[in-house]
């Protein structure tokens, strides 16, 4: 066992992380799950273990969950690089190694990035019919612009990937827009660039998740650009947070998929018929076991 799996054994065996101590730097920003800090010529972000869902941050966390989408996202970083920059910055090791002196639990759900600013939409991809896409095509037999075949069924895979973008909301869900709001709200050329990508990065995901025995339903990117107006790929990447995962030896339209991201802390809290205005329930743990393990086992199915 490496290091780095001796570490991540501890983290996930230890209380979860649901806020970070203030490591003596600026902090730029807070998130639902993430911390930002100002390191000057970069940002420090540290990936907690918080977990949401219906835009309420939940308790108690999932131990380990901010180390493993972390770990995921450098993975995937490296893996597309050839498709499109990143915002990740060289000697990661070296620099977490002095911001976080002993602590390797922490380096291990952080990055040191680039300082860049981000587009103002967040851009999905779709190759199945899944969650909100499934529920606009069955209300109205398209999804976000995108007239589709008749007769689809729920998780059916789709003739090809679309593009799905929507606006990056402050507070609250974030709101589909069709491909000619976005481009109207991009411009047509970083419109065209970045829809190009997104279709590029869903396939090499799609591609190495059916590898691994599972399904790339859909996922969301984000992207920034510097002063030079140069585009990269930021924030996370192809993890169980920012897509949908299914297991392909249980594949089965026509009816909601297993999965490997928080659907299941979801379907707790539905079953546990919480308002989603009141205080939510405390995570049982059996729900915070089973999340924990489904985010582990993609990151091992992924990661080999």
């Amino acid at each position: 066992m490496t290091i780095q799996a001796q570490n991540l054994a501890a983290t996930l065996s230890s209380p979860a992380v649901t806020r970070v101590e203030d490591p003596g730097l600026p902090r730029a920003g807070s998130g639902k799950v993430r911390e930002i800090f100002d390191l000057g010529d970069a940002l420090l972000i540290v990936a907690t273990d918080r977990i949401s869902a219906f835009d309420v941050i939940l308790e108690p966390g999932i131990p380990g969950k901010g180390a493993i989408l972390t770990q995921l996202s450098l993975f995937w970083f490296l893996e597309t690089a050839e498709v499109i920059a990143n915002h990740i910055l060289p000697a990661q090791e070296d620099r977490l190694a002095e911001i976080f002196p002993g602590r390797p639990e922490l380096r291990l759900r952080s990055m040191v990035v680039q300082k860049l600013q981000p587009l103002s939409v967040e851009c999905v991809v779709r190759g199945y019919l899944a969650g909100s896409g499934w529920e606009s095509y069955r209300d109205t037999g398209s999804t976000c612009g995108h007239a589709l075949p008749t007769g689809l069924r729920e998780a059916d895979r789709l003739p090809e990937p679309i593009f799905t973008p929507t606006t990056k909301e402050q507070e609250g869900h974030d709101i589909p827009i069709t491909e000619s709001e976005c481009a109207r709200i991009l411009g047509r050329k970083r419109f065209d660039e970045v829809k190009a990508a997104s279709l590029r990065l869903y396939h090499q995901g799609h591609d190495r998740a059916a590898q691994a025995g599972m399904i790339l339903a859909d996922t969301k990117f984000e992207f920034g650009t510097d002063g030079s107006g140069n585009l990269f790929l930021i924030d996370e990447v192809l993890t169980p947070d920012s897509s949908r995962y299914w297991p392909a030896d249980q594949y089965a339209p026509g009816k909601s998929q297993p999965s490997f991201d928080k659907q299941y802390v979801r379907d707790f809290l539905i079953q546990s018929g919480w308002d989603k205005q009141s205080p939510p329930p405390v995570l049982p743990e059996e729900v915070i076991r089973g999340t924990q393990q489904r985010y582990l086992e993609a990151a091992v199915n992924l990661l080999g």
